[in-house]
């Protein structure tokens, strides 16, 4: 039985929680971020209000990552800023003692911006240098590898564009005024 207990507390005090997000000891409004997300340079990111990330999310501020107002991100997404790969390989075993992260040195460092209100569903992964337009769906598991115009829903490895969020939002724009007015107030 106390066993059962002591277990019980463990996990309750290692399970991720969803958490009020604080930058420089300020609250970002209606902002929620797992315990299990893990930031990489936490400086250059930018969170705007209403954003949810799930669990197990890697956010890369090597450069700046821009993850705009309402924006929901799914578990284990990665959205990297950063990619070594290139250096790796120039400077073979050298590499953690010669490589200084710069661009010269085969690092990319590209910015990433995600718009108002975008979804990025669980397992995929956004690479460096990616801009995400506003109103997107970003499928499951998909590798995000180029640009996104506003309101694109994509799936696959790499992402395609398979269709256009506002089809997919006119019969519920259509049924009530209200949905009309909430979409026209972040859309504008």
């Amino acid at each position: 039985m106390l066993r059962k207990i002591k277990l019980r507390i463990f996990k309750y005090l290692t399970s991720p929680r969803m958490l009020s997000y604080y930058k420089n000891n300020k609250l970002i409004k209606k902002t929620r971020i797992s315990s299990s997300v893990e930031f990489i340079k936490e400086e250059n990111i930018e969170i705007g209000e209403n954003v949810f990330v799930w669990h197990h999310t890697i956010l890369d501020g090597s450069s700046k990552l821009t993850i705009s107002e309402g924006c929901q991100i799914g578990a284990n997404v990665s959205i990297f800023t950063h990619s070594s790969h290139i250096a790796i390989r120039l400077f073979g075993k050298h590499y953690t003692n010669e490589c200084k992260g710069k661009i010269e040195d085969g690092y990319i460092l590209k910015q990433v911006f995600i718009g108002k209100y975008t979804f990025i569903a669980t397992g995929s992964v956004i690479l460096p240098g990616i801009t995400i337009g506003k109103g997107c769906i970003v499928s499951a598991n998909s590798l995000v590898t180029q640009n996104l115009p506003d309101y694109a829903i994509v799936q696959g490895n790499p992402a395609q564009i398979i269709g256009d969020t506002r089809k997919l939002d006119k019969r519920y724009l259509k049924r009530d005024k209200k949905f009309q007015d909430y979409y026209q107030e972040w859309d504008s």
